[in-house]
């Protein structure tokens, strides 16, 4: 199958689980997750019609947004871990950060951005040690921590399901983290709108539809 074939083949299936959800397929954005091709790929991939971009790490963040820079119209997505030595390095390039995990990251963004980043805070929903995020009972003394910094908007929240999470535990996550946000959200904190769900990839985007994701970050399904 072309990319372009690979395109339309993931663009249906989110409109057939919007459809399901009950949902405005333009409630949904998709980002592609570029970190297993090169800049050339990911050129083709934007030419069928993809203006979200989403790269883990910074190195190759910086490649491809150098590559692809001409490219009109295009949103560029930091979704990896983020180290705060780097934050000088890539941030003013930077659209959307869907790995904001703690503080004194926050706090880093915030002295080096010349613009307001749009920031999902990252919640281990699932409390695996293995991965980043902060636990729900953080959440509150965290936001009261993050309210002042302006150049930060706190757009929503991201959460990573298990990679061998089965169907029911992956409702559970997405379903908690929705619950979350919209907690938050009924807070209406300064430069917090919290309207926005990232959540979801190649191998459970649909459930995550299901849930309210309004960014759903897909790698594989558009190179395989």
């Amino acid at each position: 199958m072309t990319l372009a074939d690979n395109k339309a083949k993931v663009f249906s299936e989110v409109q057939e689980a919007c459809l399901e959800a009950g949902r405005n397929q333009e409630s949904v954005s998709i980002i592609a997750v570029t970190k297993y091709v090169d800049s050339h790929i990911a050129g083709q991939l934007i030419d069928t019609g993809i203006s979200h971009i989403g790269e883990n790490r910074v190195d190759k963040f910086l490649d491809k947004y150098e590559a692809l820079k001409d490219k009109e119209n295009l949103t560029w997505h930091l979704i990896g871990t983020l180290q705060r030595r780097k934050v000088k390095d890539v941030i003013n390039y930077v659209d959307y950060f869907h790995a904001l995990d703690s503080v004194k990251l926050a706090q880093e963004i915030d002295k080096r951005a010349d613009h307001t980043i749009k920031c999902f805070l990252q919640v281990n929903i699932s409390e695996e040690e293995s991965k980043h995020g902060f636990k729900l009972e953080e959440i509150d003394q965290v936001l009261t921590e993050l309210e002042n910094l302006s150049s930060i908007e706190l757009v929503g929240l991201m959460t990573m399901a298990p990679i061998d999470a089965t169907e029911e535990e992956l409702e559970e996550i997405f379903e908690k983290t929705d619950e979350l946000r919209i907690r938050l959200q009924e807070k209406q904190i300064k430069n917090m709108p919290m309207t926005e769900l990232s959540m979801g990839m190649s191998g459970d985007f649909k459930l995550a539809i299901k849930h309210n994701a309004s960014f759903v970050r897909i790698g594989t399904a558009f190179f395989k």
